[in-house]
């Protein structure tokens, strides 16, 4: 195993992965990350239901998208290349943005999770990317409703009504409320901004 995983607290695998990625966190001192990993999954399975995605694969990439949550923004370039990942410009000056990646690789090598579009859901659960999966959409909305700050998101209106019409809408929604700030943005990851123009083009969407 990596060594970059030695400062961890890491007990052995139950079966459970709901409760050993639970336990995972809050023994790393993330709690909050816990409760929102779980409430992320819930919501992946719902909405994977509702469009007909595989449920426990939804739920699964639910549970593990923010495991990396362990590592500080000031380790997680180190963190990446440690891992063999490919860093962008845009994730070195906003470490914040490559958890995802983090994580992905995580859920593989901690988790033993070797379901690839799992994993790629994971990897892409903050910014999505061109030629997205449906499980990759699935993840990326549930992670919007359940977002991990305080109070209410304030696309949490428009992006729940854009779920009624496509899970497509719903993912853009979000995006287009970055895109319409992008000026004050740390970075506009060029992964965001491939989702957005792709999924700009298959949609009559008015804001």
């Amino acid at each position: 195993m990596n060594s970059v995983y030695n400062q961890l607290v890491f007990e052995p695998l139950t079966g459970n992965l709901r409760e050993d990625i639970f336990r995972f966190l809050v023994n790393n001192k993330c709690p909050k990350t816990a409760e929102h990993c779980m409430k992320v999954g819930e919501m992946a399975r719902k909405i994977a239901e509702q469009y007909d995605a595989d449920p426990d694969a939804a739920e699964i990439a639910g549970y593990l998208h923010d495991i990396s949550a362990v590592f500080p923004n000031d380790v997680r370039i180190h963190v990446s290349r440690e891992l063999g990942i490919e860093v962008l410009p845009e994730e070195e000056r906003f470490p914040m943005i490559i958890h995802q990646k983090i994580s992905k690789e995580m859920a593989r090598d901690l988790f033993q999770i070797r379901d690839q579009e799992i994993l790629d859901a994971v990897g892409c659960h903050t910014t999505l990317k061109k030629a997205s999966t449906l499980l990759d959409k699935v993840l990326f909305v549930a992670d919007k409703i359940e977002w991990d700050q305080s109070g209410t998101p304030p696309y949490l209106q428009q992006i729940m009504a854009q779920l009624e019409r496509s899970l497509e809408h719903a993912a853009f929604a979000y995006i287009h409320f970055l895109w319409e700030q992008r000026e004050t943005l740390r970075v506009v990851h060029p992964w965001l901004r491939d989702a957005y123009f792709e999924l700009e083009k298959r949609m009559d969407y008015t804001s």
